[in-house]
């Protein structure tokens, strides 16, 4: 078991919010260490982003690598790692890794990100990675010719479509409502593509198939049939707040699951801070741009707290 070392500040999570945050702290001359299970968060998922300031178009990971790139110049010390608890120890806290790695720190940043929600239906786990898929950006090279359906109806749904159609035959989009909730924008593409069909008012009720998947069960008839043949399901029904972690800490969270800040990014604990998709703040709008406007947020809010003490 390796030595405890301290820090004032350590950051958990490496998205766009925990490395911007790394940012403003290297700024601040806050002694900090980024921790996090991947470099990069959800955002490396993302064929393409175009709605971040100063880039028409640019892949998720390879803003990601800017973000990474930017915060070590600074000289940031970004650690991949799995957090497997969080404590208070005294004034501080406590955190210990999968690696057996322990810390100490006086202040945290939460900027866990959120995870995958899953459709809970039979089949989708006994099939995972055998034609059901949580990354279209991973997978979509394994479909080339294939028909495949993407799950929801949210901008990440639309995306996952359009990059589905560069490899498979046939794309599907199946939604529980009657209209897609993604940007306009994002709509007109998937309707005036040829290669994809939407089916509204629809919801998937199993995923079938011996070895691998062959068919999904519908709630309703689609042209005479409660079965639809696939090759492959891309689930894009959102995400919820990673929050698991954090429970031990006391932090407040809302009926969404979403841990409480105040404008400053702070908790009800005093000395934790919380940023990026995991929290309240901002409309809970879940975009890179806000994320990391509450991640330099929450930087500057550490570095105010830390004066005081």
């Amino acid at each position: 078991m390796k030595n405890e070392k301290l820090y004032d500040l350590i950051i958990i999570g490496a998205g766009a919010a925990g490395l911007t945050a790394s940012i403003y702290a290297s700024r601040y001359k806050v002694r900090h260490l980024v921790l996090g299970k991947v470099s990069g968060g959800l955002t490396l998922e993302a064929h393409k982003v175009e709605n971040y300031p100063g880039y028409k178009s640019i892949s998720g990971m390879e803003l990601m690598q800017k973000f990474q790139e930017h915060a070590k110049s600074l000289g940031a010390k970004i650690e991949q790692d799995e957090i497997v608890n969080i404590e208070r120890k005294n004034k501080d806290f406590g955190i210990t890794t999968s690696q057996d790695k322990k810390y100490q720190t006086k202040t945290l940043i939460l900027a866990l990100g959120t995870k995958r929600r899953k459709l809970n239906i039979p089949g989708e786990k006994e099939l995972l990675g055998k034609g059901v898929s949580y990354c279209a950006v991973c997978d979509a090279i394994f479909y080339k010719d294939k028909i495949v359906a993407v799950i929801g109806g949210s901008n990440a749904a639309a995306m996952s479509a359009l990059v589905l159609v560069e490899h498979a035959k046939q794309v599907y989009i199946i939604y529980r409502r009657e209209k897609l909730r993604a940007e306009p924008v994002m709509v007109d593409k998937v309707e005036t593509n040829p290669k994809i069909e939407i089916i509204y008012s629809t919801n998937v009720l199993e995923a079938k198939g011996k070895n691998k998947l062959e068919e999904i069960v519908l709630d309703r008839e689609y042209k005479g049939s409660k079965k639809l043949k696939l090759d492959g399901i891309f689930v894009e029904i959102g995400s919820t707040p990673a929050i698991s972690l954090t429970r031990k800490l006391g932090v407040e969270v809302d009926q969404e699951n979403c841990i409480k800040v105040d404008t400053y990014q702070a908790t009800n604990v005093p000395g934790v801070f919380a940023a990026g998709d995991i929290t309240s703040g901002l409309a809970k709008l879940r975009q890179i741009v806000t994320a990391a406007a509450e991640g330099a947020v929450a930087a500057t809010s550490v570095y105010e707290y830390l004066k005081t003490k």
